[in-house]
């Protein structure tokens, strides 16, 4: 905790925490939905703000200090995108210790992470840098019937791909507001931050209250190394209610807000959105879920300023604008015993990721692992997103699209050491952007190697 007070900033990317091998994923539901034989109730995915695990339950494992060195190198075909008319190749090395806590007690059941590292490159030696990697992950029963749950991760890389666990890039979450990670930039410093602080309380046999606030930042701090893409922000709260109308089903509804900022100057951008969904989820057998989520989305946008100077030196900026939008979505989760799956689909307002502004955003993510044997796994995970700016302006356009896929497999040699080989295969289309107009694809071979121990805590 002290390592993540340090760090300057406290937002949202992915939402998803910072993966290493052999860690499981999220904090499960389980946690929370026993106590002593009762009967809780689960807290459905359209607002429980974690991503699918994607362990199969037969990895799963708690009460743990694990920790471990990866060395990971990779070749990428389109290592600066279109800042050379040219595709530039290049291999970069990587040495990331890592070291996690993993404890359940029977009332707080958390996971902290923390990876440094250092990333250099053979051709691109202007882009060497120190890594930081941490996340925090924690639910706590207040009482019986309230539960207290955050999240925070931290990277500090010139690659969103360079993480200790590279085939866990492709993290699925079946919320109803997700930030917009679909934007790629290539080799370039980079600072990405994500926090949650959620609450739920189960007032009734059936019923329960939550809401939550969520923080994000993305930051390029050498603009000039990424061109056409903007620092991005946003700040958001939701409240819910879930009703269990059988032990299977859940119905609620929730209302969402959000503030999407993009910056700095001369392209400055505000975004106030307001939704109120209904949601449903299924819960056919344990490990099993799905779900689906719906309503209408209105959004506010601030004045613009997409000229060359900033707000109050006499440039005519375009007026604010109001629109209503639908907002839907569905996800679906399976945990086997050798097998997991976790596909989702969504169609809302979100943050730009390093476009200009909010987009209207439509994006479908999927993840599948399979256990092939004992030592032996294999992992595929996809995603595809079309964003389109939800207020162009006729100096200003970003709408696009990215396809993305990784594929990897894992073997394990004894009881510490690790093999991983992949590739991950990238496309993105937006021709008003600089940095990827020219060179849109990338092709990605990496190989890693790890050692790692787990020692059980209080046994």
């Amino acid at each position: 905790m002290v390592l993540l007070a340090a760090a300057p900033l406290w937002s949202q990317e992915q939402q998803r925490t910072v993966p290493v091998p052999a860690v499981t994923g999220p904090i499960s539901d389980a946690f929370i939905s026993n106590d002593n034989g009762t009967d809780r109730m689960l807290t459905p995915p359209p607002v429980s703000g974690q991503s699918y695990p994607t362990a199969p339950t037969a990895e799963e494992r708690s009460n743990y200090l694990r920790g471990g060195l990866a060395f990971t190198t990779a070749y990428t075909d389109n290592a600066l995108g279109s800042l050379t008319t040219e595709p530039v190749s290049d291999v970069s090395y990587s040495v990331a210790p890592f070291i996690e806590l993993d404890e359940t007690t029977p009332r707080l059941q958390s996971v902290l992470t923390y990876a440094p590292g250092f990333t250099f490159y053979q051709r691109t030696s202007s882009r060497n840098e120190a890594d930081q990697n941490a996340s925090i992950n924690f639910q706590y029963r207040l009482s019986p019937h309230v539960t207290l749950s955050a999240r925070d991760g931290f990277q500090k890389s010139s690659n969103v791909f360079n993480q200790p666990d590279l085939g866990s890039v492709g993290a699925v979450s079946g919320g109803a507001q997700e930030a917009n990670l679909s934007v790629i930039a290539p080799i370039a410093d980079r600072l990405s931050n994500s926090g949650n602080l959620g609450i739920t309380y189960q007032f009734a046999a059936n019923s329960m209250v939550g809401a939550s606030a969520t923080l994000t930042n993305l930051s390029y701090p050498d603009q000039a190394e990424v061109p056409g893409l903007f620092d991005s922000s946003s700040q958001s709260g939701a409240a819910f209610y879930s009703l269990r109308i059988s032990k299977r089903h859940y119905v609620g509804a929730t209302y969402q807000y959000q503030r999407l900022l993009s910056y700095p100057a001369p392209a400055t951008n505000e975004t106030q959105t307001h939704a109120a969904l209904l949601f449903y989820t299924m819960y056919p057998m344990p490990g099993f879920s799905v779900s689906v989520f719906g309503g209408p989305q209105y959004a506010e946008i601030g004045p613009q300023f997409p000229g060359t100077g900033s707000p109050g030196t006499g440039l005519t900026s375009s007026p604010s604008s109001q629109s209503w939008n639908p907002a839907a979505g569905g996800s679906l989760s399976w945990q086997g015993r050798l097998s997991s799956l976790a596909i989702s689909y969504s169609h809302l307002i979100s943050s730009g990721g390093g476009l200009i502004g909010a987009v209207r955003m439509d994006s479908a993510s999927a993840l599948l692992r399979q256990q092939l044997s004992r030592m032996l796994s294999a992992s595929v995970a996809g995603g595809y997103a079309q964003n389109d700016l939800l207020a162009g302006t006729p100096l200003v356009s970003g709408n696009g699209h990215t396809v993305s896929g990784t594929g990897s497999l894992q073997q394990q040699f004894g009881q510490h050491v690790n093999l991983q080989l992949g590739y991950t295969r990238l496309h993105q289309d937006y021709s008003t952007v600089a940095v990827l107009a020219t060179n849109p694809n990338t092709n990605r071979e990496f190989i890693s190697i790890s050692y790692q121990f787990s020692r059980p805590l209080g046994r």
